[in-house]
């Protein structure tokens, strides 16, 4: 099984991932944490990173690979990326939302060293504001996605505003068994008929 988490900045994605691969025993992989490699490599911050990734295409096709090739090479992982339900189409796609002000509020407190440091929480919610602005002009661009927060693209869509990454994890692998679970009688129920 692989599960793609998406989800808005500040959500807890990463957190959430890494909380149900150590649960599920599973692998864990995120694209934050190699675009984060990606900038450092290159002397710039995650915000400058994606401004350059507006122009120069080979920053997403470099990303766009590397989940392809996770989806077609592994099994039994989870993988933290905005758009990993496009390049994986086969996982089970999950989406955390979150009030923006709140997610501002979480990232100021806990600031990335690979991000440009904010002053204030203002300022860390219009940089953000300007992060998914920048990632939908992208998606749209290069793969037609209108809207990568649209819960279309989604098997479940939970809402981590007022709940802990624990909870939030919980709900997630609570959704996963009872999904399998479904499965289960769906292809007991299969075989009957078949018989």
């Amino acid at each position: 099984m692989i599960i793609t988490i998406s989800g808005k900045p500040g959500s807890g994605k990463s957190t959430v991932a890494k909380i149900i691969a150590k649960k599920l025993a599973f692998k864990h992989y995120s694209i934050g944490d190699f675009l984060g490699k990606m900038a450092k490599e290159r002397n710039i911050t995650l915000e400058q990173i994606g401004e350059l990734a507006k122009k120069d295409e080979s920053i997403d096709k470099q990303l766009d690979n590397y989940q392809l090739d996770l989806g077609k090479s592994e099994d039994n992982f989870i993988i933290d990326s905005r758009i990993g339900f496009n390049f994986i189409p086969h996982s089970v796609k999950i989406f955390i939302d979150v009030d923006l002000k709140i997610a501002a509020e979480r990232v100021f407190k806990d600031q990335r060293d690979d991000e440009e440091e904010k002053d204030s929480v203002q300022s860390m919610l219009k940089a953000m504001k300007k992060r998914i602005d920048l990632e939908k002009e992208r998606y749209k661009k290069y793969y037609g996605i209108e809207d990568f927060h649209d819960s279309k693209h989604y098997d479940y869509v939970i809402d981590s505003t007022h709940i802990t990454a624990e909870q939030v994890a919980d709900n997630i692998i609570k959704f996963i068994k009872t999904r399998i679970a479904e499965g289960v009688k769906n292809v007991l129920k299969n075989n009957k008929q078949m018989e």
